[in-house]
């Protein structure tokens, strides 16, 4: 098998055990059961929204009854009970039994076909709802009676009490009629989107033209469980409706947002489909009028903009259980018993060879001279940079990270004494504020030997899932260029495992394409933007008294400032829009600092990485609209 890393893997294996083996449940533990809704997931319609590769399919995919069946009959298996917990918080299963029939219906096939077709929106709408729904019913059946488990005469669909004619108008309350009035009711829509040439309105196919409205119909599923009956909710998932036309989606989710559905509904999409002031999360987005979030339908977004560390801790989680899943089947390294990813990614500190170590003591000298500090003056801060490191939590605090710490503090003393004293070198003034060694400190000159003398700077697990932006499929992208670097010493009988140097290499080379390879909308000027923001973040970063500590990575825009921009219906609000929905740019609303409201506009992890700027977030630009506005006209 090639690399799995490089691959969607999950979208790939066609056998459900194959799959269980390599999913990870740790998107059902941050999205779902944590969820402050979580108790009207499966009554009100659900949106959930995320950018290409943050695990929305792979999700879609894990609930399809059939693996919920498959993981409850294997408990024996350690992986299933892992995924048995995550989908019991979830809500899938209750008392260790399936209380949810989902099914995934992909949408990115011939349902946008429909709205081309020459009727009335309403008819376009009903016949492209009439094909869900039929396929909806057929798919539950398939999931059901799958591996010959039950026979659809066992299966029981049970109405709502008051279904009246509707019971009538899905084939009554026999399994077999259900069935096949399913399955008439897709041929029929089937035939009028796949001909030639459309029919006239009037001679649509009476079976697709007839009321069919099994979704308000059905209340529950009944089946046999282990020799007992169980009613389970249905749930039907439409996986990529961004694939939809906008006007077409924007009626079909209203059809589905109806009180009356006792089917429960959730579609799968990604945020380019969604408006601007969605897109940022913006406290008065009316993208939908006349309904309102959590009381009409409810949004999950699989990028957080609340507790953003703690996403980020979770995403350590979830990343390094991926890489742990996937890593048996790299053959190479699965041969040599190599089962945790991180045992791969070794983090002891890099050392400067002793020529660059001595290059960097007598830059150290020379700017101690230029500056005018007195030997005293240099030995107190280094006596400080010691006490730092006595306590320091952190191992890369080697003598070069010490000089450059060194360095950091001088330049900092001289921004704090004013202007240098008439009475010669001699004269040794105190700072106005105390000079502190401090792990931001620490950073910056990290920074700076980074780009003086090439020591590496990103390495490590840690640093790769949060280069990831808590992306699934960057994850994987930049965690397969490591373990193709690995792959390949092992099949040379060399220790696979990477040194942060073969580490720094690898990924600002994957980040490099990753970044060359988008070709979403307005791709290009979202590079212009980044570019231009990366180069002035770097200025800033290497400032010799390291200023911003471990330097910025985002430019801040106020508030009232982009409220406006979004409001404004021009191209870089669009440009924006898509950066952010294709992970090319992360946006913190509402961030305060001075005294003011801020929106970040974060450089992603691939553009950190390939320009060799921190992964750690706060440190930014302030900027104008106007600036980005001159970048997008000019591109």
């Amino acid at each position: 098998m090639s690399n799995p890393f490089l691959h969607r893997a999950t979208e790939f294996i066609r056998q459900d055990s194959a799959f269980l083996a390599i999913v990870t449940p740790e998107p059902f533990n941050t999205f779902i059961a944590r969820h402050p809704k979580k108790a009207a997931l499966f009554d009100l319609p659900v949106r959930v929204i995320g950018s290409p590769g943050s695990g929305k399919t792979m999700m879609a995919s894990l609930v399809e009854y059939r693996l919920v069946e498959a993981i409850l009959r294997d408990q024996s298996n350690a992986n299933n009970k892992v995924l048995a917990a995550a989908l019991a918080q979830s809500g899938f299963i209750a008392d260790e039994k399936p209380v949810v029939a989902a099914v995934r219906l992909p949408m990115e096939a011939e349902y946008r076909d429909y709205w081309e077709l020459p009727y009335d929106p309403q008819v376009k709408t009903k016949l492209v709802l009439s094909l869900i729904q039929a396929r909806t019913i057929l798919g539950l059946i398939r999931n059901l009676t799958a591996n010959r488990r039950r026979k659809l005469t066992e299966i029981r669909f049970i109405p709502r009490e008051d279904a009246g004619a509707q019971l009538e108008r899905i084939g009554g309350d026999r399994p077999e009629a259900i069935f096949a009035r399913a399955a008439a009711v897709e041929r029929a829509v089937y035939s009028v989107g796949a001909s030639l040439l459309p029919p006239r309105p009037e001679s649509i196919p009476e079976a697709a033209q007839e009321p069919y409205q099994p979704f308000e119909t059905i209340d529950r599923i009944e089946i046999d469980w282990k020799g007992e009956r169980i009613a389970l909710k249905p749930l039907i998932i439409l996986d990529d409706v961004h694939s939809l036309h906008p006007d077409q989606f924007d009626k079909l989710f209203r059809s589905l947002a109806k009180r009356e559905m006792r089917v429960a509904r959730w579609l799968m999409m990604r945020m380019d489909v969604l408006s601007p002031r969605a897109v940022f999360r913006s406290r008065s987005d009316e993208s939908l009028p006349g309904l309102k979030p959590e009381r009409d339908y409810i949004d999950i977004f699989m990028q957080s903009a609340n507790d953003r560390d703690l996403d980020r801790r979770r995403f350590r989680r979830m990343g390094t259980d991926m890489a742990n899943r996937y890593l048996p089947f790299v053959k190479a390294l699965d041969e040599r018993n190599y089962t945790q990813f991180s045992t791969l990614l070794p983090e002891a500190a890099p050392v400067l060879i002793p020529a660059r170590l001595a290059e960097l003591r007598e830059l150290l000298d020379k700017e101690q001279r230029e500056l005018g500090i007195t030997r005293e003056r240099r030995a107190g801060i280094e006596e400080l940079v010691r006490r730092y490191v006595r306590g320091a939590k952190s191992v890369d605090v080697e003598e070069d990270v010490q000089l450059a710490m060194a360095r950091v503090l001088m330049h900092r003393y001289m921004s704090r004494i004013g202007q240098p004293s008439l009475f010669g070198a001699e004269d040794d003034p105190a700072p106005g504020r105390p000079l502190i060694a401090k792990a931001d400190v620490a950073e910056g000159a990290r920074l700076f030997l980074h780009h003086r003398f090439k020591r590496p700077f990103h390495y490590g697990l840690e640093d790769v899932c949060n280069a990831s932006n808590e992306n699934a499929e960057i994850f994987l992208q930049l965690a397969g260029a490591l373990v193709d670097r690995m792959e390949t010493r092992a099949i040379r009988n060399r220790d696979p495992a990477l040194s942060p140097l073969e580490q720094q290499s690898a990924l600002q080379e994957k980040a490099e394409l990753i970044v060359e390879n988008w070709s979403f909308p307005f791709a290009r000027k979202v590079r212009a933007i980044l570019d231009r923001i990366a180069e002035e973040c770097l200025k800033v970063s290497l400032s010799p008294n390291a200023r911003l500590g471990a330097g910025a990575n985002a430019i801040g825009i106020l508030e009232r400032d982009m409220e406006a921009l979004l409001d404004s219906g021009t191209e870089l609000a669009e440009v924006l829009k898509y950066g952010i929905a294709y992970s090319g740019l992360i946006a913190q609303r509402n961030y305060g600092q001075g005294g003011k409201e801020w929106c970040l506009l974060e450089l992603p992890g691939p553009i950190c990485l390939r320009t060799g700027l921190t992964l750690k977030r706060g440190g930014f630009l302030e900027w104008r609209v106007e600036q980005l506005s001159d970048i997008v006209e000019q591109v």
